[in-house]
């Protein structure tokens, strides 16, 4: 229980001082995460654990879908924000699907394109701390 509610903490903290991209790419694993929970509850037995664990699972990752269309500044990103939210209301609707039908094929979908999405945005996060770190490199070579 001590560990369950330091892990708690944690979570929240990061949540609190991780930079704006750093905290989109919470929510990709936070919705993966929840994805797999939900994938699993395909293979249980009973019934009601069984519609319990799809339907609970998949409404978090909704409610993360939604969070990440809010976050999107449509402005500023043009047409890759509109692309992404587009993405993100379509793997709402493929995963409403799934829950209603209690099907695998939508929430197989969604993990294959949101592992993507989510893949290039670590990839892009990488890039530009490397980028960062070159430019103090420089700025410190420069001042010496």
């Amino acid at each position: 229980m001590i560990l369950a509610g330091n892990l708690q903490s944690y979570r929240q903290i990061s949540m609190q001082t991780a930079p704006p991209g750093q905290l989109v790419l919470m929510l990709y694993d936070g919705a993966l995460r929840f994805l797999a929970a939900a994938d699993q509850g395909f293979d249980l037995e009973d019934p009601l654990d069984r519609n319990l664990a799809i339907h609970n699972n998949i409404r978090k990752v909704q409610d993360i879908l939604r969070e990440l269309v809010v976050t999107l500044n449509l402005e500023a990103g043009g047409e890759v924000a509109k692309n992404l939210r587009d993405l993100y209301v379509y793997f709402g609707e493929r995963l409403q699907e799934s829950n209603l039908k209690k099907e695998r094929e939508g929430l197989v979908e969604v993990v294959e394109r949101l592992t993507v999405i989510r893949d290039a945005w670590s990839e892009m996060l990488g890039n530009l701390n490397h980028d960062q770190e070159g430019a103090v490199a420089a700025f410190a070579e420069a001042e010496g």
